[in-house]
């Protein structure tokens, strides 16, 4: 999970092979409500939905193709979910993220973790 700035705020290591629906409760627990959440295709379920309208944000999902009733979502607030993507493309400037040098999730998840680090130290070092 990324804000608006694109910074990191939640990590969560899922399995490989596991879908990344087991994460969503973790990603969206104890966190400050936000206006809007923006997730991809992938994250259109009825129970990530309903989570996130309960929780008093309002979803920004678009709907499947396999969905009777599509809903439809403001293309400037999902255009927003390339912060995502950019974060996931900044993290693969790390060697030993890029080619999961690590075989264990511990050392991975560190890993990804001292490179989140670094990329918030970068956003806010001085410049003068």
């Amino acid at each position: 999970m990324v804000d608006q700035d694109g910074l990191p705020v939640r990590i969560v290591l899922s399995a490989g092979q596991a879908s990344d629906m087991g994460a969503v409760p973790q990603l969206l627990e104890g966190l400050p409500v936000p206006a809007t959440v923006v997730a991809d295709r992938g994250y259109d379920f009825n129970a990530v939905i309903e989570r996130i309208a309960g929780s008093g944000a309002e979803p920004s999902i678009p709907s499947c193709s396999r969905r009777l009733v599509k809903r439809s979502v403001d293309p400037a607030i999902y255009r927003q979910r390339n912060l995502v993507e950019r974060f996931f493309c900044k993290l693969k400037h790390f060697r030993r993220i890029a080619t999961r040098f690590d075989k264990l999730a511990r050392n991975f998840l560190a890993a990804v973790l001292l490179a989140s680090t670094r990329l918030w130290l970068r956003a806010y070092e001085s410049t003068t």
